[in-house]
């Protein structure tokens, strides 16, 4: 099975994942805290940036992406959530 390193930034923590595993799943794995609030995407704590992508996305609704070797996460937690 093709899997997928992930690299979290800033936190500079790099894991694998295998492509369709919920992001959110394979950052708390690696130990990567992400905000989230309501978990389906109304709040928008969970807001990450993929570099190379022109959007944020919402990590509480993101898979790991297939027909990638290596994607790097970058995380912005808001301290009040």
């Amino acid at each position: 099975m093709t899997t997928v390193n992930v690299h979290f930034l800033p936190d500079d923590v790099l894991t694998t994942a295998k492509p369709g595993e919920a992001l959110l799943t394979v950052a708390n794995r690696a130990g990567v805290q992400i905000s989230t609030g309501c978990l389906v995407g109304s709040c928008h704590a969970c807001e990450v940036k993929i570099t190379g992508e022109s959007e944020p996305i919402l990590a509480c609704l993101q898979a790991i992406p297939d027909g990638r070797n290596f994607i790097e996460v970058q995380v912005f937690n808001d301290p009040t959530w």
